[in-house]
């Protein structure tokens, strides 16, 4: 009885001992709570402080260089229409294919979207202004704050903002095709009326090229860049990997670029409606003196046969006998006496073809209408609008007779000079409506 009593006391011993560990531990538990609850407060004052003196900074950076665009984590989804450079032109339509934004370079073209049908085309270039507007004050204050990491990389991807000398010109670029488009949209109006309701026959498509992969349409002009034309086409389309390695040859007989007018009707609706057509066209008076001199100063096996030889026998007196064989040393007085010929010995040729008939710019409605005098700047301009890789430039070589002197407004007026006045209207009148279609001035002061 004794023992039983012992072990009931010490059983209620060990438990008064369990319940003061238990108080002990209790009293203890608030002390480390506070504690940790006191070091997340420390944490959220400093990384509130961090972030004020962030904004301070790039408000500072703002106020410094005004204009300056600062990267900012991008808003997911981003949307389409979404600038990725200080100034770019936002939705150039200049048909259905792809179309990239300016300054967005495409290294390789892996798989392309298939073009969808074609928006009225529309230049909208937007820069970026020096001094915000109201807009702009708003945006400025939902915008996130420019971290040393996003300036290290803004820095690094070489995204910087473009002067405002650059945007101007890019600007004017875009406004001058609107201009031209236009110009032509009246003239054809007024001289052409309802021709966009005609069928297009394959020979009215017979000189344009496709590039699919880009989406181009390029109706070529000869002696207005159209060997450097193909050269860039052969490179968007993968069959090149720089134009500086095509030969003149190549890009004309071994392109292997195909021509609309392999297409069936469906087809060529279809291209016409979705793709972007380009056009490129030259002075016409200067363009006819280029093709004179290539294809009859220069030898030739095919021109000075084909079209010497009856020119030299229809328009020349006495002509000697080797004249007559061979067909060489055509004057261009006698060139142009063929080419206004109703009744020529022999038929027109795409090289002094009226740009107006070779190219249907009525009926197709070109896009992009560009001119041989600021070719390069305006080619590229094009390259770069639609997307095309960063290192492909428009060539400017010329390799077809090239100890010869580009043909110049100077060498073309000398030219002229050979012919009388109502010659030298006869050629005017010959190419009228290329004048007027693509508003170069009249040559010589007394045209009418």
């Amino acid at each position: 009885m004794l023992l039983g009593e012992c072990s009931c006391t010490s059983r209620l011993l060990e438990a008064l001992c369990g319940r003061r560990r238990v108080m002990v531990s209790i009293m203890k538990l608030p002390c480390s709570f506070y504690c940790s609850l006191w070091f997340l407060l420390l944490l959220g004052a400093g990384s509130l402080l961090l972030l004020v003196h962030l904004q301070d900074l790039s408000d500072m950076l703002q106020q410094q260089t005004p204009g300056a665009k600062l990267m900012v984590a991008p808003r997911w989804p981003i949307p389409k229409e979404q600038s990725f450079d200080s100034a770019v032109v936002i939705g150039i339509n200049l048909g259905g294919g792809f179309h990239g934004a300016l300054g967005v370079e495409m290294s390789s073209y892996p798989s392309l979207p298939t073009p969808s049908p074609r928006q009225p085309p529309a230049f909208q270039w937007l820069p970026h202004p020096a001094t915000p507007t109201s807009g702009d004050q708003q945006a400025e204050s939902t915008r996130q704050p420019l971290t040393k990491r996003h300036r290290k990389l803004l820095l690094k991807s070489g995204s910087v903002t473009r002067s405002g000398e650059e945007d101007s010109r890019l600007q004017g670029l875009a406004q001058t095709q609107e201009s031209r488009r236009r110009l032509l949209r009246e003239v054809c109006a007024k001289y052409q009326p309802g021709v966009t309701e005609r069928p297009v026959s394959r020979r009215q498509v017979s000189r344009v090229y496709v590039e699919d992969r880009s989406g181009l349409l390029y109706c070529e002009v000869p002696k207005a860049g159209c060997s450097n034309w193909k050269r860039v086409l052969m490179v968007l389309g993968g069959s090149a990997t720089s134009t500086h390695i095509i030969a003149h040859d190549d890009a004309h007989y071994a392109n292997q670029l195909r021509r609309l007018d392999a297409y069936d009707q469906a087809g060529v609706a279809k291209h016409l409606r979705s793709y972007t057509k380009v056009l490129f066209v030259r002075e016409p008076f200067e363009r006819l003196v280029s093709a004179f001199r290539d294809k009859f100063e220069s030898p030739n096996s095919y021109y000075h046969p084909v079209f010497g030889r009856p020119i030299i026998s229809r328009y020349r007196a006495n002509a000697s006998r080797s004249a007559l064989r061979t067909g060489a040393g055509v004057t261009f007085r006698e060139f142009v006496q063929y080419l206004l010929d109703v009744r020529r010995p022999v038929g027109m040729d795409i090289h002094w073809e009226p740009v107006s008939q070779l190219c249907s710019p009525c009926l197709l409605r070109y896009d992009f209408i560009g001119k041989f005098e600021n070719l390069k700047e305006e080619a590229n301009f094009l390259l770069r609008s639609i997307g095309a890789p960063r290192n492909l430039t428009f060539p400017d070589f010329k390799d077809r007779n090239p100890k010869a002197e580009r043909t110049s407004s100077s060498i073309t007026q000398r030219y002229f000079e050979q012919l009388n006045s109502t010659e030298r209207q006869r050629a005017y009148d010959f190419y009228y409506m290329d004048y007027l279609m693509f508003n170069y001035a009249k040559p010589f002061k007394d045209l009418y």
